[in-house]
C-alpha cells in the first residue's frame, strides 16, 4: 500500500491515506510534486499519462508527477518517481514553485485537490517509461503548444513568469515548502 500526506490548509500533515483510494469526488487536500525535465539542449519532456491512470488518463502533461510517502524528503521523492515512471537519473534537482497549489475535477467527478511543489530537472538520457505510468513522450521546445493536464496549464504560466528560459529560472529554498514536505 502506498500512502499519500495529508494536509491541512496551512500545509501541515494531519495523517496519510492510501494513494489507491484517496482520489475519489471528495479528495482529501495532500501533499504531491510535478517536475519538469530538461535535457542539454534546453527541450522538455512532454509526457502522457497512462491510460489505465486513476486520474487523467491518456492526458499529455509536465515529466513527473508523484506523491510523497510519510518522511520522504521531496527530491528524494523526485528522484524516486523519474526512475521508476521514465527510468531516468536526475543530474540537477532544482525547486521552482515551492508554494503551488490547486484542484481540479474530472469529468467524472474526481478530484485532484493537491499542495504540489514544482521541480525543474536536468537529465542526459532519454527516458525509458513505464507502461503502466506513461503511454508516451515527446521533446519538445519550451513551452509546450498543447492541451495539457490541468495542473501543467496552472503551473506553466507561472513558470514562464520566471523567465523565458528555464536555465534561468529562480531556485526556491525547502524552507518555502509547506511545513509537511520540509
Amino acid at each position: 500500500m502506498e500512502l499519500v500526506v495529508l494536509l491541512d490548509e496551512a500545509g501541515q500533515a494531519v495523517g496519510t491515506a492510501d494513494k489507491a483510494t484517496v482520489h475519489h469526488e471528495q479528495t482529501p487536500l495532500h501533499l504531491a510534486f510535478s517536475a519538469y525535465v530538461f535535457d542539454a539542449d534546453n527541450r522538455f519532456l512532454l509526457t502522457r499519462r497512462a491510460l489505465t491512470k486513476r486520474t487523467w488518463p491518456g492526458v499529455w502533461t509536465n515529466s513527473c508527477c508523484g506523491h510523497p510517502g510519510p518522511g520522504e524528503g521531496m527530491r528524494d521523492t523526485v528522484t524516486r518517481r523519474l526512475k521508476d515512471e521514465l527510468g531516468l537519473e536526475a543530474e540537477t534537482i532544482d525547486l521552482v514553485l515551492p508554494r503551488f497549489r490547486y484542484r481540479a475535477v474530472m469529468p467524472d467527478g474526481t478530484v485532484e485537490n493537491e499542495m504540489c511543489p514544482v521541480y525543474r530537472v536536468t537529465v542526459s538520457a532519454d527516458p525509458r517509461p513505464d507502461a503502466a505510468e506513461v503511454d508516451d513522450f515527446e521533446w519538445v521546445d519550451w513551452p509546450p503548444r498543447r492541451e495539457l493536464s490541468p495542473w501543467a496549464t496552472r503551473q506553466i504560466p507561472e513558470l514562464e513568469a520566471l523567465g523565458a528560459d528555464p536555465r534561468n529560472w529562480p531556485s526556491g529554498t525547502d524552507a518555502e515548502l509547506p511545513p509537511a514536505a520540509c
